[in-house]
């Protein structure tokens, strides 16, 4: 288990305990997805939709990538990896 900074918008820290960066332990970066949502079950609604799928207005950068970019989400973490949660606005 490799220990990883998550960060998530100052918006959702009500589902996180107040927090907007954490650690979070996980082996790949698709069991931290997994181990976000267990252990934060009030993120799931913000994050994913009813289906499963990212809701459309969210990005997840795993370091610098887009996650939605990304051939595959069983990468190994290394040690100083980050997860980011980014809320995209829109409207007019």
């Amino acid at each position: 288990m490799i220990p990883i900074e998550v960060r998530v918008p100052a918006l959702l820290r009500d589902c996180t305990n107040q927090k907007t960066r954490f650690t979070l332990e996980a082996s790949t970066l698709d069991d931290a997805l997994t181990r976000l949502v267990q252990e934060y079950p009030l993120l799931r609604v913000h994050l994913y939709d009813r289906k499963g799928a990212l809701r459309q207005h969210v990005l997840l950068f795993y370091n610098d990538d887009n996650i939605k970019w990304l051939e595959r989400l069983d990468l190994p973490l290394q040690p100083g990896d980050r997860l980011s949660v980014v809320q995209a606005v829109s409207g007019g």
